[in-house]
């Protein structure tokens, strides 16, 4: 069964909810591991006062008993506390739709005659729950050595400058020491800077976020269907996080620019039978499917719709011209993000690793992983003759 999940729950409600589908059975679940990413998620220089607010902390109601998957739907709750401040207040009328957000384009779909009715659900705050369920898809893959982890490459105009020889542990350890969750410790001074001048200046800023799994086996994924191509499916799954409008796989957009002899991984055979790139332009995909090199996603974040200085906007309900009213939000989230683009990657490499491996249960995916054809002389023996398309006219 392939995963898949929902969640539920309002900004201001009293939880969020979860349900994963698809996890085979015996996986261990640590929910310490669940609170790590949660906890992770709240911390960003330049986050808004609600994360001062929440401790989020999730609880499995259902799916895993004595530590294991059950192989069953895993049910997870996230309470929001910030519930007790809103439960008994009357909340006045929002009327005048923020540009940036869903307010206009859901009242227009939906037919709203309150605006925090799109609000409440369109919220970034629906992310944590993706991040518990993405929590649990990371141990999931860590059963066979896989790791999504990601960071910080530029906040607004300043960039990181990470050296291709840079070990992934590195960065990964060297972004988790700061809280713009940046590798490039020279450029996290710079950073620091240019979000404290957008919180003095009552803006926003937005900036790019990178992903990285290692240990993928090659040929997940597949060529032979849009909807199956794994790039396409990383891409919808990033580019559904909030304010996140642009998705490449590896250096995409640089590549755009290049020739292609300039641009594709060139393959050789090493000292045994194994079959190399020396290069990874390609981001760790080639016609949809996994190549075996490390996958590498970038995200573009804009920056948060919410500032503090009013945006010009018309009133619904009077017709007239109006500015907006500000609700409480992040200056700088492209730290944070960096959580929710591990998870939402996490959760489609666990589809993708289910759907090539099958069975029900961890123990009988295991041996099968072993097995899996590896790009390698001896796994891909050629037929080596001529042959005829066959087709009937």
């Amino acid at each position: 069964m392939p995963i898949r999940f929902l969640t539920a729950g309002e900004s201001h409600g009293p939880q969020l909810t979860a349900i994963l589908e698809g996890m085979p059975a015996g996986v261990p679940i640590d929910a310490d591991l669940i609170r790590q990413d949660l906890n992770r998620r709240q911390k960003s220089y330049g986050a808004g006062g609600r994360m001062a607010i929440e401790k989020d902390a999730a609880r499995i109601t259902a799916g895993v008993m004595a530590g294991q998957t059950t192989g069953g739907p895993i049910a997870l709750h996230i309470p929001n506390k910030d519930w007790k401040n809103w439960r008994d207040r009357d909340i006045p009328p929002m009327t005048t739709p923020r540009p940036g957000h869903a307010d206009l384009t859901a009242a227009v779909k939906y037919g709203y005659g309150e605006l925090r009715l799109a609000l409440e659900r369109a919220s970034a705050r629906e992310t944590a729950a993706r991040v518990a369920v993405g929590a649990v898809c990371k141990q999931y893959l860590a059963q066979f050595g896989i790791r999504v982890q990601g960071y910080v490459r530029a906040i607004g105009p300043v960039q990181a400058r990470i050296s291709d020889d840079m070990p992934w542990e590195q960065r990964f350890e060297l972004a988790e020491s700061n809280d713009l969750r940046c590798p490039d410790l020279d450029a996290v001074a710079a950073m620091r800077e240019i979000v404290a001048e957008t919180m003095q200046r009552k803006d926003t800023i937005g900036g790019v976020l990178e992903i990285i799994a290692l240990g993928l086996p090659a040929g997940l994924g597949s060529h032979v269907h849009w909807d199956r191509r794994l790039g396409a499916r990383i891409m919808a799954a990033v580019g559904s996080i909030h304010a996140i409008k642009g998705v490449e796989i590896g250096p995409g957009f640089e590549n755009a620019a290049m020739f292609g002899s300039e641009v594709h991984d060139e393959i050789f055979l090493d000292e045994g039978s194994n079959l190399i790139r020396k290069t990874n332009r390609a981001g760790g995909l080639e016609g949809g499917i996994t190549t075996g090199e490390p996958l590498v996603v970038r995200a573009a974040m804009k920056p948060i719709s919410t500032v503090l200085n009013p945006r010009q906007s018309v009133n619904l309900a009077t017709g007239e011209t109006d500015v907006t009213t500000y609700e409480r939000s992040d200056f700088n989230a492209v730290p944070r993000a960096v959580v929710v683009g591990e998870a939402m990657l996490a959760i489609v490499l666990a589809d993708a690793l289910i759907e090539k491996l099958g069975g029900d249960s961890l123990a009988e995916q295991l041996s099968r992983f072993e097995n899996l054809r590896q790009a390698r002389l001896e796994d891909l023996p050629m037929d080596d003759r001529a042959w005829r398309f066959g087709f009937e006219e």
